[in-house]
């Protein structure tokens, strides 16, 4: 696959998962965080399915043969996509579509961090102007008062953080495996059912409420989930992962956007100034290395 054709597929993905926080954030007038995640991850591992097992027939690859350390790195993966996921559904429970989208994105700026303390992976100094800049975006994007930034909204932080995470891991499990698919099938299933597990006992929802809300389940679980998760995890085989970070970046462009349509949510003009502040952070701190690398004839980092 060229590089080209892979960033278009991360574009696809940004604008799917930008829109589905519309879906996410509506789902919660009837379900709990733990339920609907459960049965959005679940319905989105079971529709790939199939194509992770022709995946692994393709190769010819049997999950047996995986190392305990492979396995250990696919286990760490599908937990920092459990607690992130979470993390960020309880969260959009309390905050707004606009300022859970572009706080999620705050997960740029732990890429290059996650790269050195996993690999050694020196952060571009750049990161001491946009790691300041981004903090100094937040304060405004909740209007310019400490006050403002309610517990929804750090919820969502944290959730960058292991949001982080699994950009790194996806990216180096997809090249190490070269079984995409599958990684994601294994991941969705296992976060699904351990929701659900712990979500029907806890919230007690009535089957009726699944029903209530079939839309917005499709479309986070086959959409959102199913499609848009694998077709990151395909693509980041082919760019490094500092590199897809800037461009998954703009689903907190995309989680405005459907915000402002569907929700009629409004920033004040202050909140749009944080908001374009932690933008610019992102650009900055992808950006910058990637255009050092290039004029200095080396490879973006990872």
């Amino acid at each position: 696959m060229s590089r080209p054709v892979a960033v278009l597929l991360l574009v696809i993905a940004t604008a799917i998962w930008g829109l589905a926080f519309v879906a996410q954030k509506s789902a919660m007038d009837h379900l709990g965080p733990l339920s609907f995640s459960g049965i959005r991850f679940l319905l989105g591992g079971i529709a790939l399915l199939p194509f992770a097992l022709a995946e692994l027939r393709r190769k010819q690859v049997r999950l047996g043969d995986f190392t305990p350390r492979r396995w250990g790195m696919i286990g760490l993966l599908g937990a920092v996509f459990l607690i992130g996921s979470v993390l960020q559904q309880y969260g959009l429970a309390q905050t707004s579509v606009t300022n859970s989208g572009f706080l999620t994105a705050l997960y740029v700026l732990f890429v290059p961090l996650i790269a050195f303390i996993a690999i050694r992976a020196m952060p571009h100094p750049i990161i001491y102007i946009g790691a300041p800049l981004a903090l100094v975006g937040i304060f405004y994007l909740n209007g310019g008062h400490l006050s403002a930034l309610n517990f929804g909204d750090l919820l969502v932080i944290v959730s960058a953080v292991f949001w982080g995470a699994h950009v790194f891991l996806i990216g180096q499990l997809s090249r190490a495996t070269a079984l995409p698919v599958t990684l994601s099938a294994m991941t969705f299933i296992g976060t699904g059912i351990i929701c659900l597990g712990f979500g029907l006992p806890i919230e007690a929802p009535a089957l009726e409420s699944f029903g209530a809300i079939w839309v917005q389940i499709a479309y986070t679980g086959l959409l959102s989930t199913a499609l848009a998760f694998t077709l990151q995890a395909i693509a980041q085989q082919h760019v490094p992962a500092a590199n897809a970070a800037i461009v998954l970046s703009a689903e907190s462009l995309f989680a405005a956007l459907g915000g402002a349509l569907v929700l009629g949510e409004r920033l004040s003009p202050v909140g749009y100034a944080g908001a374009a502040l932690i933008f610019a952070a992102i650009i900055l701190v992808e950006a910058v290395p990637a255009i050092a690398s290039r004029r200095r004839g080396a490879p973006a980092a990872t």
